[in-house]
């Protein structure tokens, strides 16, 4: 794929604007805005929607020369990152740090934490600020994203990419397709799928005229964001936004650097002030102010099973104290499999592994990390996976030879670290294994082997480079599809590697129920917004599938308009004349 010709970058913002400044542009965009509003009669459509193309950062593209430089500037600054609440930044003198994982004595940020005051200050601006985004025309608020997405593909990709690579210790490839294409897609491909929805309207019978009003919910939007994916700190409030929502961001802690890029970056795109206000802090204190107002209207969260479930327990028993009944979209925890059937070629079963178990650490919710396969093919499969293995150089993510960086922080790299020792005692290290912490937080990507189909390393989610995997009489393919199905709370993501048709067949029969994005002859990782629509059930989550209109779909509450044209002036109808 030839790369995209890198536009020139403007110089990142590493320090806020004034108030007045800030205040300057934002009147100059709402100008433009109404401006805009007020100058059109057409049923206006948004640009087709196209996948951002992925660049290669081959050696002495200029992408790649754009990218080092921005890694080297963005090192040696240390950046203050405040919050912002209607627009206005906010330093709260509370701060926290951000570090590189893979060099984590070295800060790259300080950033201020929200208190329960701060909370409640953000959902004023944002009930304030939605009386008159609601109101804008839809096109007015997609032009906002759609802007956002141009300047993300251009002049700030090179700095959320950095800033992803750096904060989240992504490789320059995990941090492309996600931060910059991932996101630049969710920008474009939402605003057409919310054209498409706004299209859906009803049959009208003669002398009456029947409409749908898709009204953004009443109140506010509570977004929780992870750290594994610039992309979903972008998606979660951007998408209830759209339609028309404002949104009270908490994003990760250990994301926060991208975030603020982002958040940056939709500022600059025209974003009026209160619609998305960014509140990072300590999760617990803030979600406890946001899932007890009133005024809670819709939580869009990312992140574990056990957090979810707490959320949803405490909005359930706050139900008689809402304006009204909340939105709740999740996407949880993940344990997702590949299974082999004896006819699959072991070296595309190999490479599922290595790539769907180790890119990125295994820190997505979707990496593989447990596997079945055949005993007439495990040798040869374990061998040919163990030489990627071993090929895999681990460190620092600004070295692009390095496939893996650091596992995110010094929780992650003891739990991870918990469940090698466990291993050890009751399974087998068929390669890995080694944790290395004086620095960065370095786990060597590592493969198991147990004998035990029940075994805790092919049930419990681990979210680090570390894939296990039971070997299975070829005989007993359909009795290894009901252990798949049955083994696992989760049901995000999972893989079938066959060339006989009848048995992917009756694995995607047996495993339907068991992922929400099933992968046929690939790794269980990737979804593209627009070609997969991300998501799954059971305890993975609500199954909202972001990338596609029936996420955007639970940000509204439909009114359904009917106008009569000639009113009945009578009250009586003809059956009730005489006989």
């Amino acid at each position: 794929m030839s790369a995209p010709v890198a536009r020139p970058r403007k110089a990142p913002a590493t320090a806020p604007k004034s108030q007045s400044a800030r205040a300057a542009s934002n009147s100059s965009a709402e100008a433009q805005s109404t401006a805009g509003i007020s100058g059109f009669n057409g049923n206006r459509r948004v640009p087709a929607p196209v996948n951002e193309p992925v660049r290669s950062y081959a050696a002495g593209s200029p992408e790649k020369r754009e990218l080092k430089a921005r890694l080297e500037s963005m090192s040696n600054e240390r950046i203050e990152i405040p919050l912002v609440i209607g627009g206005e930044e906010i330093r709260t003198g509370e701060l926290a740090q951000v570090v590189m994982p893979h060099a984590h004595r070295h800060v790259l940020a300080d950033w201020h934490k929200a208190s329960a005051e701060h909370v409640t200050q953000a959902i004023d601006a944002a009930r304030a600020a939605q009386r008159d985004w609601a109101n804008w025309p839809w096109e007015d608020r997609a032009a906002v994203f759609l802007r956002a997405a141009e300047l993300l593909a251009t002049t700030g990709r090179a700095t959320v990419n950095a800033a992803t690579m750096l904060g989240q210790s992504k490789t320059v490839y995990q941090a492309e397709i996600d931060a910059a294409c991932e996101l630049i897609d969710f920008w474009r491909y939402n605003p057409y799928f919310a054209q498409n929805l706004y299209d859906e309207q009803p049959v009208s019978s003669p002398g009456m005229w029947n409409q749908l009003d898709y009204r953004p919910l009443e109140g506010f939007v509570y977004a929780v964001t992870p750290f594994n994916f610039t992309a979903i700190g972008g998606n979660l409030p951007g998408a209830p936004a759209l339609m028309g929502n404002t949104v009270v961001w908490k994003p990760a802690s250990t994301a926060v650097l991208s975030s603020w890029y982002v958040l940056k970056i939709l500022e600059e795109a025209g974003l009026p002030p209160g619609v998305i206000n960014f509140i990072p802090g300590d999760a617990g204190a803030i979600s406890n102010v946001a899932l007890n107002h009133r005024d809670l209207a819709g939580v869009h969260f990312t992140g574990s099973t056990g957090v979810f479930n707490s959320m949803w327990k405490t909005i359930g028993t706050n139900m008689a104290n809402y304006r009204s009944y909340p939105r709740i979209v999740g996407e949880t925890g993940g344990k997702d499999f590949i299974v082999a059937h004896p006819s699959a070629d072991p070296r595309a079963i190999a490479v599922g592994i290595a790539r769907g178990g180790f890119e990125y650490q295994g820190q997505k919710c979707s990496a593989a990390s447990r596997v079945y396969v055949p005993q007439s093919l495990w040798n040869e499969v374990r061998d040919e996976c163990v030489a990627m293995m071993e090929e895999m150089q681990v460190g620092d993510v600004r070295d692009f030879r390095n496939f893996m960086g650091a596992v995110i922080d010094k929780k992650s790299f003891t739990k991870i670290g918990e469940y090698l020792d466990d291993a050890r005692g009751n399974a087998s290290i068929v390669s890995g294994g080694t944790v290395k912490g004086d620095d960065g937080y370095f786990i060597a990507p590592t493969l198991i082997e147990t004998r035990d189909p029940g075994y805790r390393l092919l049930c419990e989610e681990i979210f680090g480079p570390v894939v296990t995997a039971y070997v299975y009489p070829d005989a007993k393919w359909e009795e290894m599809l009901r252990t798949v199905d049955e083994t696992s709370p989760y049901a995000l993501t999972g893989a079938i590697f066959s060339r006989d048709r009848k048995a992917i067949k009756a694995a995607s029969i047996a495993l339907r129920n068991a992922a929400g994005n099933f992968y046929i002859n690939d790794k269980p990782t990737g979804a593209v917004v627009g070609q997969q629509p991300f998501g799954g059930a059971r305890g993975s989550g609500t199954n909202d599938k972001a990338g596609s209109k029936m996420n955007l779909m639970r940000w509204v509450s439909a009114r359904a308009v009917k106008e009569t044209f000639s009113s009945p002036l009578d009250y009586r109808y003809p059956f009730m004349e005489a006989e």
